[in-house]
């Protein structure tokens, strides 16, 4: 999930992945998605809402704010919701909120934030910092006496390193060179955050993993590549939920959630909540979009989640939501659908190339050695019948 604050940072650290794929051409490869018709895809209806699941990252101060209106929690009930909690800070003041939701009955998910300076968000680079959080995380519920659905991980690249990086390229390529060739980082860092899932379980916590969904591609192209660069750890606990974000790519409709809803525990949809910095690029998704997406997901997952339960508040989307026709099909164009499976496509290849490019650098040398050789020979054989 993403917090309000650290939007811009995450959105750029999500850019750099497109951009990956946007280096190479279509190819047909990875996992089969069927031709679409001549009108487009249609997803047969739900029948029936999903379970709802609202992440809520907001400061101390906000929070509070917004829960201080009734009708929130009011709404959550009716809609049989959850709440997704980011825990940037372990403070008695959300303690007190976290206590309102388990009184009114609503299920409440810990998603185990780190402070900006560590990253925030779980990765590669922070898996001592994470483990900290957590200790600190139990002593914080047990001298609050709070009640947990699940704890969650949102697994993504460190968006303080790319911040410092991402204006002085050489840096850049040197941290990015050093991970691609530390192949031993990987599954170092997948056991440490396995054992980290495995002491949570311990403890009685059903454990939830969020991922990319990129991280589908990788493990469909039996790459690491996006683990060795962009710092992502490719674990899972009870379950794993794929953001898939249509806001970033209003064009593809909801096609994306249909591209990966198939390899989907759950699939969290978004972003509702307005950003100035980065709205005029990637507005929010309004209502149409919003309902189209959630449809789609509840074809797919029984639980769905959404970022944020901030930006539907300010949407006015919760009343509506409870009078939402669940029966009601949905039709993805074609062109969407095939700009869905042209960007799969361009990352399976980049995966591809990527994890390959020593082999691709090596044979390349030894052919220009090959014709270096043989052009030598040849002058050599035309001096000697002269």
């Amino acid at each position: 999930m993403l917090n309000i604050v650290t939007h811009g940072r995450a959105l750029r650290s999500l850019q750099l992945l497109l951009g990956m794929a946007m280096m190479a051409g279509s190819c047909a490869t990875g996992t089969h998605i069927p031709s679409p018709a001549a009108g487009g895809i249609q997803i047969p209806a739900a029948g029936h809402p999903p379970h709802i699941v609202f992440a809520c990252e907001s400061d101390l101060g906000s929070l509070q704010a917004l829960f201080a209106d009734p009708t929130i929690i009011a709404d959550l009930q009716d809609l049989h919701a959850g709440v997704a909690l980011g825990l940037g800070d372990l403070s008695n003041g959300r303690a007190g909120v976290v206590r309102r939701l388990n009184a009114a009955g609503i299920p409440v998910d810990a998603w185990l934030d780190l402070p900006m300076e560590q990253g925030y968000y779980i990765n590669a680079s922070n898996e001592p910092q994470a483990r900290a959080r957590f200790a600190a995380f139990q002593k914080w519920t047990a001298t609050n006496s709070l009640h947990w659905a699940a704890i969650g991980l949102d697994i993504e690249p460190n968006i303080q390193e790319f911040a410092a990086l991402r204006n002085n390229k050489l840096p850049l390529f040197a941290t990015l060179l050093g991970r691609y060739f530390d192949v031993g980082r990987v599954p170092r860092m997948r056991e440490a955050y396995a054992t980290l899932i495995r002491q949570m379980q311990s403890q009685g916590y059903l454990v939830e993993t969020c991922q990319f969904p990129f991280i589908v591609d990788e493990r469909d192209a039996h790459t690491t590549l996006l683990e060795r660069l962009a710092g992502l750890v490719d674990v899972r606990g009870n379950r794993e939920a794929l953001m898939i974000y249509t806001s970033f790519n209003h064009a593809m409709d909801s096609a994306m959630v249909w591209a990966y809803g198939p390899r989907a525990q759950i699939i969290v949809v978004g972003i509702t909540k307005s950003n100035p910095p980065t709205d005029a690029r990637f507005p929010p998704l309004d209502w149409e979009e919003f309902s189209r997406d959630l449809r789609v997901a509840a074809h797919f997952s029984p639980t769905v989640g959404v970022f944020s339960l901030e930006g539907c508040v300010h949407q006015g989307f919760l009343p509506r939501l409870k009078s939402m026709n669940w029966n009601e099909p949905v039709t993805i164009p074609t062109g969407a659908v095939r700009k869905a499976k042209l960007l799969r496509s361009r990352i399976h290849i980049v995966l591809w190339i990527g994890s390959n490019l020593p082999y691709f650098l090596l044979a390349m040398v030894f052919g220009i050695g090959w014709w270096i050789w043989r052009r030598r020979r040849g002058r050599a054989a035309a001096r000697g019948r002269g």
